[in-house]
């Protein structure tokens, strides 16, 4: 039988027999509606044609322009309604992260495309309204080319109102070297620990150390917040001048403000064993300020099981914990020590029994009913105390099936229990 022969395409067809004026009116009216439809002829052209240097960059600049009226309706709607569902989001974060790649990767794109994104993109920074902020400032940053487009820049973020868009001038006109206008933003705004160190860090770049020291010391005295920064800049700079004390005070308050037990071993790290002697006690008196978790692990590294037992216990158990978490892991470690505090432990992940809930809850529980069966009968080897509690849970809840199918499940012996 022969091979039946493959129909021609009917456009085709249509697309042969049409003369070359035809085919062009026909491009160009789905192209002028269609922006994806515009990137693509360019991008299919540049392919099969050639072009000279002056068209070439002409094409790189249409493609941008094209992307943009892609994305354009759905950001407008993302920023009129102060964002949108993901799919949207991640589609408008795509083409912007492709104009971004364009415009910084090897493609030197003519400066009047690049105005044009730039005026396009402006509005919707100002507003910050479409959740795409970050995205948004990095096709800004990459549509400037020298000295002259980043101040551009920096005079349209100093005409919108907001102390971040102000920051980001202030941070362009550091760049440029204009120290005029960066000392008049700067002066604006001292209030964080944050602000203090950019301007001590601006002057001690500069060779004005003196300046610098005394900007800093005096944002140790009157910043509120986000101080590390500021710390550090001291800490390091006292410590180059020799004076030890002044240093591991700082560095004191850098580990026990927000203590974690990172921040804990690293500050004893830094003291020799007198120097630790004088400050473990005030260390461990700022212990109560952290969180539950941070208490627990230094108290597992130096070895205070009873303690770390103690900050444990007093809380419930994460019931949607998994077994890797920190809390959880430690209730394992600690059982054959504290058996009975653990139990306690344990069972408060049981609370609740006698109020129906959910399916994904009652194996959450039926999960901790298996650590409370271990602890039962392979560490304190009390069979008799497991089955009277957990025959009690099971006739308590009897007329809850899907309860059931979940100690079932997870719980060995669950069934014959009697």
């Amino acid at each position: 039988m022969p091979r039946k022969q493959k129909q021609h395409d009917a456009l085709a067809t249509l697309l042969e027999a049409a003369p070359a004026k035809t085919l062009s009116d026909l491009v160009i009216r789905l192209a002028s509606t269609r922006p994806d439809v515009r990137r693509e002829c360019f991008d299919f052209l540049k392919k099969h044609i050639s072009l000279s240097a002056q068209q070439k960059k002409q094409s790189d600049g249409e493609v941008l322009l094209a992307l943009w009226s892609e994305l354009a309706p759905d950001l407008d709607e993302l920023d009129s309604y102060g964002g949108g569902d993901y799919g949207m989001v991640d589609d408008v974060a795509t083409l912007l992260h492709e104009i971004e790649k364009k415009l910084s990767g090897k493609n030197n794109i003519e400066a009047v495309f690049r105005h044009k994104l730039l005026e396009n993109i402006l509005p919707y920074i100002r507003s910050g309204n479409a959740g795409l902020d970050d995205a948004l400032y990095d096709v800004a940053y990459a549509t400037c080319y020298d000295d002259n487009d980043l101040r551009a820049l920096a005079e349209a973020f100093e005409r919108m109102p907001g102390g971040w868009k102000t920051e980001h001038a202030r941070h362009i006109y550091r760049t440029l070297g204009d120290r005029d206008k960066y000392l008049e933003l700067r002066s604006q705004k001292m209030a964080l620990g944050a602000d203090y160190h950019d301007l001590a860090d601006f002057y001690w770049k500069t060779g004005e150390k003196d300046k610098a020291m005394q900007v800093a010391e005096e944002g140790l005295r009157k910043a509120e917040g986000r101080m590390d920064e500021l710390r550090q800049f001291v800490a390091q700079r006292v410590k180059s001048a020799g004076n030890r004390e002044r240093y591991l005070d700082l560095q004191f308050t850098q580990a026990t403000e927000h203590l974690t037990c990172d921040k804990y071993k690293a500050f004893r790290k830094l003291c020799t064993k007198t120097e630790w002697h004088k400050y473990e006690a005030k260390v461990l008196a700022r212990l109560n300020n952290a969180w539950d978790e941070e208490q627990i692990k230094i108290r597992m590294h130096r070895k205070e099981y009873e303690k770390a037992a103690a900050v444990l216990t007093k809380g419930r158990y994460p019931l949607a914990a998994w077994d890797s978490h920190y809390e959880v892991q430690t209730a394992k470690r600690l059982e054959r020590r504290f058996p009975e505090k653990i139990l306690k432990y344990y069972l408060s992940g049981l609370e609740n029994m006698e109020t129906k809930t959910t399916r994904k809850e009652y194996a959450q529980k039926a999960k901790v009913m298996v650590k409370i069966q271990r602890l039962l009968v392979e560490v304190l080897n009390d069979k008799a105390r497991w089955r009277a509690l957990a025959l009690k849970i099971k006739q308590d809840n009897i007329k809850r099936p899907a309860l059931q199918e979940a100690f079932a499940k997870a719980v060995p012996g669950w069934w014959e229990l009697k």
